[in-house]
């Protein structure tokens, strides 16, 4: 279990290097063309269409990856 522990937080590692060096390049993940932004005076609402549909395609294509061994 201390392994797997330390594995992710590797990845989650990776993960926010990856968005960081994603925003110096111009792309904002979150605020993607296609994101439902909601505001009125009682609140706000944002729910990323957009990035959660690329994020599970790159997911998609590296589970198929690891699985086509």
């Amino acid at each position: 279990m201390g392994r797997l522990l330390i594995l992710a937080g590797f990845v989650l590692i990776g993960a926010g290097l990856l968005v960081m060096l994603a925003e110096r390049a111009g792309i904002h993940l979150g605020s993607l063309p296609g994101d439902i932004k909601l505001r009125n005076r009682y609140g706000s609402f944002y729910f990323p269409v957009v990035t959660c549909l690329l994020i599970s395609a790159a997911l998609s294509v590296v589970a198929w990856l690891i699985n086509r061994r």
